[in-house]
Order: C-alpha cells, then structure tokens, then sequence
C-alpha cells in the first residue's frame, strides 16, 4: 500500500471536487441506513397496531431516501470519476515526461514495451483504485459502522452475534492480501512481455514476411499469452474462492440472528420489526466487508502497478544538466576529446572506447572508420552526451560538456543517424521537427542540400506528402536523405553523420557531401562535421581520418597519409576499392568530376 500512498499526490489538485464526493457519500450512507429504521416502524407501530397513517407516511418517507440514495450516488459517481480521469491524465503526463529526460542509458534498461504497460494498463489500475476509493472503499467501511452502530441500538443482544464473525472476516481478508500481491505482480510482468513481443512483431513485419517467420513469431506470442493467461487464472481462482467463503460466512451471520431473534420474539422479549430491522444492519454490517474483500484483488494490482510506475518516476536521467550549467551561446565547433574512456552500464565494465584523443578544429570533417563493434557510432553518441563519457573529458570550444547546459548543447548538435526515424505527419513536418517555425523556403534549402528535393516534389502532395508509419512509404534511402535535411535545417555547429547513408548511391552521395562542403564554406555557418562510414568512398576527402580498433584510435590523419602510415587503413582501402576501373583513382577522379560538375550548376545553402 506504500506505493499507492505515494501515488495519491496526484489526486492532490482535485481535493475539492474529492471532498464534494464523500460528503455526497456520506448523505448516501446515512439515507441507506435510515431505511431499515423505518422498515422496524412499519411493522411494529403500522401492521402490528392496524394503523395505515404510519404506513403511508413512513412508506413516502422511505420512498424519499431511497431517492436521496439514488441522487447521492450519481454526484458521487460523476464527481469520483471527474478524480480519477484527472489524477491517470496528470500520471500518464508525469510518466511522459519523465521519459523524456531519460539518457540511452535509462532507456537500455527499460523496453518499449514495459513503458507502454506502464503508461497504460498500470495507470488504468491505479486509476480504477482511486475512483474506487472515493465509493466502494470509502463507503464500504462507513456503512459498516453505522450499520453496527445502529444494530446496537435496536438490538444490543443480535449485535454481540454479528462481533463472532468479524475475526473470522478479518483473518480471511489477511490470508487472502498476502497471496494475491506476488500474483499480481508477475502478472504484470507478463504483460510486459506480452507488449514487447507484439510491438517487436508489429515494428518488424516485414522482416518476419520476408523471412517467413511468421510461425516462429506466432508461437513466440502465444506462449507470451499462455504465461499471461495462466498467472489470470491462478489470480482469478483464488478470488472465486475467497467471495463464496465470504458470502458463507454473511449467511452464517443472518441464520444466527434469525435463531437468537427468533427464540427472543417467541418469549416476547423483541419485536418482530426489530429482527427484520437487525437483518438488515447485519447485511449492511457484513456486506461492505464483502466488497472490501472482493476489493483485495483491486487494491494488490494497483500497489504492484504503483510500484511498477514510480520504477520509472524515481528513476534519476543518467544524462542531466548541472544545477549551474553554461549555457552555449554562439559556439566555433572546436571539439576536442581527451583521453576519453566509455563503458555502458550494466555492460560488466567492459570498456567500449580506451584513451580516446583528438581534436576537430571548427569547419573541420572527421571521418570515423572501424569494424563493427569497434566503437565508432559509441565515440559520436558522446558528443550530444547521449550518454556520458566513463573517464577522461570531451570539451567545446574549450568547455567540458558536462559544464554546459544539455538543451543548448543539443540545440547546436544536428545527428542524423543509420536507422533514420520518421514521424507520423507530412515530410515537411519531419524536416522541420528540429525548427517547426522555418519557413518553405528554408525547408526546401534543407531538403536540396540533403539531395532529397527533386524526388519529394516528385511526390504529387510534394512537401505535404504525408509518409507512412515510421516513413514506411518511403524507400531507405529517402528516409536517411529526409533525416539529413532535419539535421541541416536546425544550422547546427556540429553535424553528425553516423552512416547516414548507407542507403544512398554514390553519385547521390558526392552530389550531397558537395552541397555539404558549400554548407562550411559559409563562413556565417562554419559547421564541424563527424561522419561515422562504413563505405571508405564517403571519407576520402576528409580533413581528418580517424581508424578505430577495439575501442582505440589505431591512426589518425588524412587519406593520403593513412595510406602510408596505416595497415588497418590501406587493408579497409584495398579490400573496398581496390584496383581496376571502379578503383581508388576512378573513385576519387569521378568524386572530383562531379564536384565540377555542381560547381558548374551552382547550388543551394541552408
């Protein structure tokens, strides 16, 4: 219940309208139990005595809080519910928003598919719990007490009989509470896998149809399903037990005052009304501790699931600002790294980057080439501290990035990475997400920079082509032209290109570095370009070179010289390029050919 505790925070800002409910709650409670009183009126002064005055009026009386019940417990449904939909929006918001702090780290520990169970069905059961609250678990424990109150004061004998259950009660709910928790729990982890799996199958159903893995991925699902189904029904069976045990124990309870009422009437002892009257307390007595038993079930869920949600809530971004952060202004783009080490957590401390040195001079391309698995797209993820270096230092402009504040440095950073992410919308909306007040014709720069115009306005709705989910409708490498035009369009000092496009041909490619080259070449833009390449054509004309192997620089310098100084470097050339007509002279003279050949066409600056 700690968890729960601590959620209802949120219900704070709607105490008003919490506090309307349960004063409409209390006027329900005390009609309801006004109503047993004037049944006991109608038998023992109205049918017993003959007179039909006191049956008509107590019977209109009755009528009347029957109605006030009614009108009670609308407003308190309207108002209780009113609560509970403004505390999930306010939770569901602060979830949201959290989850927009987090570093790549955070979000490495915590699948897609565990975020949306707890944006969604864990907030439901919360929700349900405190709509609940302000009716059934309010009103069950109030009607209980003034159900035994007013059983004593009609029969202080028949309430002693009522005192002999309520231990027994009490021992069932604590047996069952204990047993029903761990079970929720695990059933909501098992609809976290249940979403994993789905959103893993959904987001890559191609790649299943291509491969003909549906079967695989059908029986991947239904033991997902299976798992969750079966912890439902272990949680389900032991509910179905404990309401008939319950509703045992209430009969129990009647048939003990209809014995002792019963034996107390024949001696005249009590009246006849007092035991229909002292029946009906017994069942109000005992019948909102039924629904709080049938409420256990409830309540461990929506702990579980609170738990579950302040996971997320309490976790701290592993990436944050310092309190005295320093804002970046105007920056040059000088980056430099310094004897930089990186390892990502819960990695076992295996180092991905050791002794990382270099500097990128503002306007300056650095091409980053390796293996797989060698560190290159790791090393290029520090700059925008996604996340954050293990050891030594990455400065700008002479200033460690984890001095400045995050949304500047980000703000000057433009990354278009491999796996180029689209948005639902238009292609202009996607071009403009970095800068959504940039008008056509700076979007349109953006895109002729990123070699991307001429097949978008192709396109029969051109810039309001609306693309698919997650740009489906749209081949790789448009999606990866789309994204750098996002990039460029935010004028950034630093540009990252973590092989953005390796699914671009290479006369597109030249024709884009080219556009890129004018790009710097705008002293009012001088923009410092890092870009990660598997394809040894996309960097021979950088200015700086860098060869990483297992996490460290193995060389560092321009083609020329790698060519002479670099093993590693002349092996990934040769084994690229080689010789004959598509060789390393064809490739370098056909990139200068066509560099001549946009200089000759003129081109457009972003």
């Amino acid at each position: 219940m700690k968890s729960i505790r601590r959620l209802l925070r949120f219900a704070k800002p709607y105490r008003r309208q919490s506090a309307i409910a349960l004063i409409l709650l209390l006027g329900m409670v005390f009609a309801d139990l006004l109503i047993p009183r004037l049944s006991q009126r109608i038998i023992d002064q109205g049918i017993a005595n003959g007179d039909v005055r006191v049956v008509w009026t107590t019977g209109l009386i009755m009528l009347g809080a029957a109605l006030l019940s009614a009108l009670f417990a609308l407003g308190n449904n309207y108002f209780s519910v009113r609560v509970g939909q403004s505390f999930a929006h306010d939770v569901r918001s602060a979830l949201f928003h959290k989850v927009q702090t987090y570093a790549f780290a955070n979000l490495d520990e915590l699948s897609t598919g565990q975020l949306i169970t707890r944006s969604t069905s864990d907030i439901h059961m919360t929700q349900m719990i405190v709509m609940m609250g302000l009716r059934i678990l309010t009103r069950a424990p109030i009607w209980a007490i003034g159900a035994m109150v007013m059983l004593a004061i009609t029969s202080p004998t028949l309430a002693l009989v009522m005192l002999v259950f309520i231990p027994v009660i009490l021992v069932l709910v604590l047996l069952f509470a204990r047993r029903i928790r761990p079970l929720y729990e695990l059933v909501q982890q098992k609809l976290d896998r249940l979403n994993t799996v789905l959103q893993e199958n959904l987001a890559g159903v191609r790649v299943v149809k291509a491969f003909v893995r549906e079967r695989h991925e059908i029986e991947r699902f239904d033991g997902a399903n299976t798992d969750l189904m079966t912890k439902n029904i272990q949680v389900m069976r032991l509910t179905a037990i404990l309401l008939p045990t319950m509703t045992l124990v209430l009969n129990l309870g009647v048939i003990g005052v209809l014995w002792f009422g019963g034996q107390a009437a024949l001696d005249g002892a009590l009246e006849v009304g007092k035991i229909v009257a002292s029946i009906s307390y017994l069942m109000f007595a005992l019948f909102p501790v039924m629904m709080l038993a049938a409420m256990i079930a409830p309540i461990a869920a929506a702990d579980a699931s609170a738990k579950r949600i302040f996971e997320v809530l309490d976790s701290e971004p592993a990436v944050r600002s310092k309190p005295n952060a320093q804002r970046l202004e105007t920056p040059r783009g000088r980056v430099e790294f310094a004897e930089v080490g990186f390892a990502y957590p819960g990695n076992g401390g295996a180092a991905v980057l050791c002794d990382v040195s270099f500097v990128a001079e503002p306007g300056q391309t650095v091409a980053i080439l390796g293996a797989t698995g060698s560190g290159k797209s790791s090393l290029i993820h520090l700059i925008p501290r996604f996340y954050d270096v293990s050891s030594g230092s990455i400065t700008i402009d002479g200033i460690d990035l984890r001095d400045v504040e995050l949304g500047s440095l980000r703000a000057h950073v433009g990354v278009a990475l491999q796996e180029a992410v689209l948005f639902a919308g238009t292609i202009r909306d996607n071009i403009a997400y970095g800068r959504p007040d940039a008008t056509d014709d700076e979007v349109r720069a953006a895109a002729t920079a990123a070699q991307a115009a001429e097949f978008i306005e192709g396109f029969p709705e051109a810039y309001q082509t609306v693309v698919g989910q997650r740009g489906v409708t749209l081949s790789g490498g448009q999606r990866q032209r789309i994204a750098i035009a996002r990039a460029l369009l935010v004028r950034p000092k630093v540009l990252i290109l973590d092989d953005s496009t390796s699914a671009v041909d290479i006369e597109t490619e030249v024709r884009l570095q080219d556009a890129l080259d004018r790009l710097i070449q705008d002293s009012a833009h001088t923009t410092t370009r890092f870009i990660v390449a598997q394809r040894i054509s996309t960097v021979l004309l950088a200015d700086k070179i860098l060869v990483l192997d297992n996490g460290r620089i193995e060389a560092c310098g321009t083609h020329d010289e790698l060519l002479k100084t670099s093993p590693v470097y002349r092996e990934i050339y040769e084994s690229q390029l080689g010789d004959g007509p598509r060789g390393p002279l064809s490739a370098i003279q056909e990139a200068g050919f066509l560099k001549s050949e946009l200089a000759s066409e003129g081109g457009l600056d972003v």
